[in-house]
């Protein structure tokens, strides 16, 4: 929460406008540019929003935010989702933009929709050459928080058929962005009728996801 409160305060004296700052917050996706598909699992955050609001007592409004890469606006949300199965170009504004955003006290979800793994990691290069991935052990915070996964990143979708890994950038013992990997989250958050997972792998892909909220907002 330490951070949350100092990035709200310290997105409102670098850029002088009106943060989401009311008992209101949105949930916000990430539009970036290359040609993926950033608009991928339309339901997905909706349903998430809800969720939380729910099982965390949050006050999220269930309409989410859609910002760019390299807009000021980015700093409004404090928990940004980035999805999608294709290529993935920021630009060295944007990956400086989102950098200041990352190390001021936002979060970045990526959740590889499928296909994306190898443009992503490119991406975020640029946003920190000085980091790379590491995968988060099973008893990392992240994996404790209302829900407990003792076994890591629950698997949603077969894909590769390859185990669902969880992937930090650690930036002064925070992390700063997780990476869902082979798992596919977003997919479990979407309405039944997308996809027609089980009860149980929706619960699951859910119940992720609201500790990943959880934690980027109380670490």
């Amino acid at each position: 929460m330490k951070y949350l409160l100092s990035f709200l305060l310290g997105t409102f004296l670098l850029f002088g406008f009106t943060t989401n700052t009311s008992s209101t917050l949105k949930l916000a996706l990430l539009k970036y540019s290359g040609g993926g598909d950033w608009y991928a699992n339309p339901t997905a955050l909706p349903n998430l929003a809800d969720f939380c609001n729910k099982n965390l007592g949050t006050d999220f409004e269930s309409d989410y935010a859609t910002v760019e890469v390299g807009s000021a606006e980015l700093f409004n949300y404090p928990f940004v989702h980035m999805t999608g199965h294709g290529n993935v170009v920021f630009s060295d504004a944007e990956a400086e933009n989102m950098r200041i955003y990352l190390m001021g006290g936002g979060f970045l979800h990526i959740d590889d929709n499928f296909g994306m793994d190898k443009f992503v990691r490119v991406a975020m290069k640029q946003v920190f050459p000085e980091l790379d991935f590491v995968e988060l052990p099973f008893n990392h915070p992240v994996y404790k928080q209302k829900f407990e996964f003792k076994n890591g990143l629950p698997k949603i979708h077969k894909h590769d058929d390859k185990p669902a890994q969880g992937f930090g950038l650690i930036w002064q013992d925070r992390v700063v962005c997780y990476y869902s990997y082979e798992s596919d989250l977003g997919d479990g958050w979407e309405d039944f009728e997308v996809h027609k997972d089980p009860e149980e792998k929706r619960r699951q892909a859910l119940q992720m996801g609201a500790n990943l909220v959880q934690y980027a907002f109380e670490q």
